[in-house]
């Protein structure tokens, strides 16, 4: 027992560099932390020797699980300033579930496969998105009708679940695009995060039972020192992040991050290809 401690220390150590490097990050650019966890804990697994599949899954699962206590102190400091939009997530929150049941569906069937194909694609848009994107830019006035509003929503969910982060990533530069105000976006996104990390969480711990060459203390595609060692620092680091923001441009910021992200992606992108 000792001895496998011992052989988890650079593990952890690693890890908690990654919850570190997401607080301060996601601070700095205001991007939930689950599309920083999921890139640089891919790269410290597959650089200590697992399986990329391996790797995309355990980083997957264990962003889900790291991001649910942060969506809950954000989603409840929003609420105080009533920066959440209940009918919204009244609208959205069925079709979010659907997605994240669809998601972790093809996730099981497919595997870590999947997840790289689908985190490398959604990585470059958003990488393009930050790089490219211009403030106050929106393609419609308001938010459209029900089958297209639902279909956007289970969308969100699904390639959420499957790139292991919250709902704040894909859904604020989507309502942005709808002339949807940023504040309220913001909010509510953190509330949406609650609804893709649990039941995420829950079903990549289930689908990852008995699978082969994880590392050590995991629960299913879960690392539980992953969790023990990423969320603490991520929470506590994120205000350290966003006073660099006033230091720090943050044109040069998006586009240093948006080039990680796509440097990230073309990387998994290959795996699936080789």
């Amino acid at each position: 027992m000792l001895q496998e401690l011992i052989g988890l220390l650079p593990l952890i150590v690693a890890l908690a560099a990654t919850g570190a490097v997401a607080g301060i990050v996601a601070g700095l650019l205001g991007v939930g932390g689950g599309i920083v966890v999921v890139p640089v804990l891919f790269h410290v697994l597959s650089s200590m020797g697992y399986e990329s599949t391996v790797a995309i899954s355990v980083a997957v699962g264990t962003s889900l699980a790291s991001l649910v206590p942060t969506a809950y102190m954000s989603a409840k400091a929003h609420n105080g300033r009533g920066t959440v939009d209940h009918d919204l997530l009244r609208a959205w929150g069925p079709w979010i579930l659907v997605g994240v049941a669809i998601g972790l569906v093809v996730a099981t069937v497919v595997g870590g496969t999947a997840l790289k194909l689908v985190f490398g694609v959604a990585a470059l848009v958003v990488a393009l998105h930050m790089a490219l994107s211009k403030e106050g830019f929106h393609i419609a006035p308001a938010l459209p009708g029900a089958p297209a509003n639902q279909a956007m929503a289970t969308a969100i969910g699904g390639v959420s679940v499957m790139m292991g982060i919250g709902g704040g990533t894909l859904s604020v530069p989507t309502l942005s695009l709808f002339n949807y105000p940023i504040k309220r976006a913001v909010g509510t996104a953190a509330a949406i995060g609650l609804i893709i990390g649990i039941p995420g969480a829950i079903g990549m711990m289930y689908a990852g039972l008995d699978q082969p060459g994880r590392p050590a203390w995991c629960i299913g595609w879960l690392s539980l020192p992953g969790l023990i060692a990423i969320t603490p620092l991520q929470v506590a680091l994120a205000p350290t992040g966003a006073k660099l923001a006033h230091i720090v441009p943050a044109a040069l910021l998006r586009k240093l991050f948006a080039l990680f992200l796509a440097v990230t992606a073309a990387r998994m992108l290959w795996s699936v290809l080789a």
